[in-house]
């Protein structure tokens, strides 16, 4: 299972949030580049980029910054938030990120989805943000009428390969991923699931290894400390 560093970024600053709130902010440091070269260091293989302001926005808030992030480092680097249109992912990938995320796009405009599908292949990634098992969209302040599993099968209907599925009540929480939701996604999406939200010490990684998640993100446990990337790194190896 692959785990995926997460760098946040909002104003230009490293940061995260508590269950998606923008009023529950901590902030990790002013330089990402040099955040995502220490994830890096430490035997990170992927690393996973989000534009806040952009997510919130849709318009590009800190492109520039992620640019320079995937070319400071040798390692594949994916990224979401504020990518709203076929530019702005062939502008992405263009530059060198490795995969981009369609969330709120992906909702709004199947056909879009479809053809960056058509061109780019597994380097198109589904994000879904999921409150109560419902969709969130737009930096997670809008909710929808979609339900997440049923969303993710009609992604992977278009040739999506891969999809992000972020649990919004565990986000930021270190109380445990929401193993029910994962698993029921990673059996009836289709997709290969990389799982998000709640992920706070190693054996919550090993839980979602167990029911066959592809990855894993770790955003706040590795800024805090709860969990030390190098040894996470070695237990799924091992």
């Amino acid at each position: 299972m692959m785990l995926y560093p997460a760098v946040d970024l909002k104003d230009g600053k490293c940061v995260r949030l508590l269950q998606g709130r923008f009023d529950a902010i901590t902030s990790y440091g002013d330089d990402p580049v040099a955040m995502a070269r220490k994830w890096a260091d430490l035997g990170a293989e992927y690393l996973h980029v989000v534009d806040l302001d952009g997510a919130r926005s849709g318009k590009a808030g800190n492109r520039e910054i992620i640019k320079a992030m995937a070319a400071a480092v040798d390692i594949p680097v994916q990224t979401g938030g504020g990518v709203r249109t076929e530019s702005d992912v062939d502008e992405l990938l263009s530059a060198g990120l490795a995969r981009v995320i369609l969330g709120t796009s992906a909702v709004r405009d199947r056909d879009m989805v479809n053809r960056v599908l058509r061109r780019y292949g597994d380097r198109i990634v589904i994000g879904i943000d999921a409150k109560d098992g419902y969709v969130a969209i737009e930096g997670w302040e809008s909710g929808s009428q979609l339900e997440a599993v049923a969303f993710a099968r009609e992604m992977a209907g278009l040739g999506a390969k891969t999809v992000i599925y972020t649990d919004i009540a565990t986000d930021g929480t270190l109380a445990g991923p929401n193993l029910p939701a994962m698993r029921d996604m990673v059996e009836q999406s289709g997709m290969s699931v990389i799982a998000s939200g709640g992920v706070g010490n190693v054996a919550d990684l090993l839980a979602l290894r167990e029911i066959g998640a592809a990855g894993a993100i770790t955003g706040k446990a590795i800024y805090t400390g709860a969990i030390d990337l190098a040894d996470a790194l070695a237990a799924l190896a091992g």
